[in-house]
């Protein structure tokens, strides 16, 4: 029956994730939000489908050490190092600005400073899991507001092992008993903390010591086997085993995973321990998001709905104030510090265990840690949607004030232009088309969707403005009706269909110019009849490759010509090849015909054997490779080189 029991749990917990998550991220609300709704719904006071959370909780927290380890396999050593300003500056800011204010304002209430400190240090906490997960769901997790969001979390992460360390403290002044429980807690720990400090020391560098010179032999040793599953075992090994020492030491379990993770980013199997970690990665995260819905005291909120919403609002104020005023001093660009004080003012998972410990300690009572678990649980349910809020509206609004015309509201501002070229998506491909064509006077209009991408650019006195390039009234305030040319260099593929086919079907006489991923994106722009196709990687490929052939020793005027008889055939061949592209077996079979025509093709061209006569080769005197020169005309100071954004125009 215990069998059946945990089965059938497991069973509950997948159909609310199946089901909720979808409809939320159809709904735009984002996967985190699904999965707290799915909690709420089969917690233990509404369908009644699940009961305590408790132990579930501690086993899905396992989910954010996974995180972090991932998160470190993605950042090298010198980048952590870049990081240490944010992290000690900003997050030693926020925990201790944010722990004071609430220490005072438990003061005003006449709570002990003692209970009024503990307090503070725990609401401090921000939830990791949720603001990395919403960060890159936004595709802004890259950003400074971003990054320094990570860098307060990393802060927290390091702050718990002192506030543990200080909770039973906070005990000593609140009667015999607490103070017992203080001793007895010193007690239990028999080393003096230069001891134990040494331990910790001493931990830290076995991790970098074996992840440099120990866990790459291991690999290599794992890969060898060639049984994906045992690798697969390998990485959770890592992950446990460090979350282990760590705890041991009594260091959070999530920072040593990403200590482990950072020492092990220029690894060569990095990513594959990222594909084997992730898929467990994100079936906990959706557990731990679960367990957190669920175990929202409802009868609790029902009873004293006033006072609880007051406490999550004045919590979620007071954390946005203290965060606001850090970005501010940390001079980040417009936009940005909104972006890092929404993210993190919001209770934290760590809460959950800080309060159980002070509630053992007899720091707080048990009922106003059942109050203060209540508040940190819906102002995590209530994170997701502030960023919603913020990435929809506050920002575009924000982009308005600083680029007059930019919005729906201001979509007047944006004069019917004059202009023969439209372009969408003045990223890193937009930017070479667009800096090509006013280099030779030809008047432009740019359409993007990153904020803080067109102040940049306006500062260097290009005239973009902000919108989704998909919307109807953009385009057409735009002058897409009037441009003679309309360049989609948006780096998103679902993107770039959509506004081609709005494009089609409100300006049918726009010549359409659209970029295309790879040859598989490509056939999908020739299905929807786009005449001019330009693949990304292609002409830069096609260079190298003109380039490789002078310096094997063909002459330079023989490249040249290699290479436009290829770029020809390769793009008369390629509507040929997108109807056939279903049919696999006529397109390898038809490829491979067309392969065999360029070879005979190019063979002619040159006259000889030169191209497959590995002799001929030999024989043929090398050539100096082409001098280096000047490099090609660009602008005196080039724009920063905007990186790809997921869904952005």
């Amino acid at each position: 029956m215990e069998h059946g029991g945990l089965l059938f749990t497991a069973f509950i917990y997948l159909v609310a994730g199946v089901c909720a998550v979808p409809i939320a991220k159809r709904l735009g609300l984002g996967s985190v939000l699904g999965y707290l709704i799915a909690g709420v719904l089969i917690g233990p006071h509404v369908l009644h489908l699940v009961g305590d959370q408790t132990d579930v909780q501690h086993f899905a927290e396992f989910g954010v050490v996974m995180m972090l380890f991932l998160v470190g396999l993605e950042l090298q050593p010198a980048r952590v190092w870049q990081l240490r300003g944010p992290i000690l500056g900003l997050g030693g800011g926020q925990v201790a600005g944010t722990a004071l204010l609430l220490c005072a304002a438990g003061l005003a209430l006449g709570l002990p400073w003692q209970t009024g400190l503990a307090v503070g240090l725990i609401l401090a906490m921000s939830s990791t899991a949720i603001v990395l997960q919403s960060l890159a769901e936004q595709g802004v997790l890259n950003s400074q507001g971003g990054q320094s969001a990570f860098s307060v979390l990393l802060f927290q992460d390091i702050a718990v092992i002192p506030i543990l360390a200080l909770l039973p403290l906070l005990a000593v002044g609140a009667g015999p008993e607490a103070a017992a429980t203080a001793a007895a807690h010193g007690g239990a720990n028999e080393m003096a903390g230069w001891q134990q400090a040494l331990l910790i020391a001493a931990s830290i560098g076995g991790i970098v010591v074996a992840g440099r010179f120990l866990m790459r032999p291991a690999m290599r040793f794992v890969a060898n086997s060639r049984l994906p599953e045992v690798f697969t075992a390998t990485a959770l090994l890592l992950v446990v085993g460090v979350a282990l020492v760590m705890q041991a030491v009594g260091l959070s379990p999530a920072l040593g995973a990403f200590l482990a993770g950072v020492v092990l980013a220029e690894s060569e199997y990095r990513h594959e321990l990222e594909s084997d970690i992730e898929p467990f990665k994100g079936l906990l995260l959706g557990l731990f998001f679960i367990t957190v819905g669920a175990s929202i005291n409802l009868p609790l909120l029902a009873a004293q709905p006033l006072r609880i919403g007051l406490l999550v609002l004045a919590l979620v104020v007071l954390k946005f104030a203290v965060l606001l005023v850090l970005g501010w001093l940390g001079r980040m660009p417009r936009g940005q510090p909104l972006l890092f004080a929404v993210a993190l003012a919001q209770g934290g998972e760590f809460a959950f265990v800080l309060l159980g410990f002070a509630t053992q300690s007899h720091v707080l009572p048990q009922d106003m840690a059942a109050l203060l678990v209540l508040v940190v649980a819906l102002s995590m349910v209530l994170a997701p949607l502030l960023m919603i809020l913020n990435a929809r509206v506050v920002q575009p609004l924000l982009a308005q004030a600083a680029t007059p015309g930019a919005g729906a509201a201001e979509t007047e501002a944006m004069p019917p232009q004059a202009h023969p070229v439209l372009i969408l998506g003045f990223g890193r491909f937009g930017q070479i088309v667009g800096r090509l064509l006013l280099a030779n006077g030809i008047g432009v209009t740019v359409l993007d969707y990153d904020a803080g991408q067109i102040e940049v650019l306006r500062k260097f006195g290009y005239k973009v403005f902000y919108g989704d390039a998909s919307r109807l009234d953009l385009l057409q305030a735009a002058g897409a009706a009037q441009a003679r040319l309309v360049i989609v260099a948006v780096d998103n593929p679902d993107k770039r269909l959509e506004i081609i086919q709005t494009l089609q079907q409100h300006f049918p006489r726009a010549q359409i110019m659209a970029r295309a991923t790879d040859l598989v994106d490509a056939y999908t722009l020739v299905g929807l009849g786009v005449e001019s196709i330009y693949r990304e990687t292609f002409g830069s490929a096609l260079e190298m490759g003109v380039d490789a052939l002078r310096r094997l020793g063909m002459r330079a005027y023989q490249a040249v010509r290699a290479g436009r008889a290829f770029q020809h055939h390769d793009q008369s061949t390629l509507r040929e090849l997108a109807a056939l592209r279903h049919d696999q077996k006529q397109y390898i079979s038809r490829r491979v015909q067309l392969r065999e025509e360029l070879e005979r093709r190019l063979r002619y061209d040159l006259g000889d054997a030169t191209l497959t006569d590995d002799r001929a080769w030999d024989a043929m005197p090398p050539s100096d490779p082409p001098p280096p020169g000047p490099a090609a005309p660009s602008d005196v100071t080039p724009l920063p080189s905007a990186p790809d954004r997921p869904s952005k125009g």
